[in-house]
């Protein structure tokens, strides 16, 4: 299975970005006095919720973005150029060394 570690911790932490974010929007507005009336639980879940977003994006993009070198032409480009300078990599099919 090709999962990348980058999406299940970037949905993790906009789920508790999301969920902390929340709590800081309804809870009582007192207990923020300490914090000079920053309403830290607002501020550190948005951080985190976008700390989320761009983990589970470059996720999502880094797993779609992976092709095998016989696949794409740049790879295929690059097999032929390492063929003719004897760079070829071993264990390919056909005349391995």
């Amino acid at each position: 299975m090709r999962l990348d570690i980058r999406i299940p911790i970037g949905l993790m932490f906009a789920v508790i970005g999301v969920m902390l974010a929340l709590f800081g929007l309804f809870s009582n507005q007192a207990i923020y006095e300490r914090s000079l009336g920053i309403n830290v639980n607002i501020w550190w879940g948005v951080v985190l919720l976008a700390f989320g977003l761009i983990m589970f994006f470059f996720g999502r993009r880094g797993t779609s973005a992976v092709w095998p070198s016989d696949e794409s032409p740049e790879g295929r480009k690059m097999e032929a150029r390492e063929h003719r300078t004897g760079l070829e990599k071993e264990g390919k099919r056909g005349g391995g060394h």
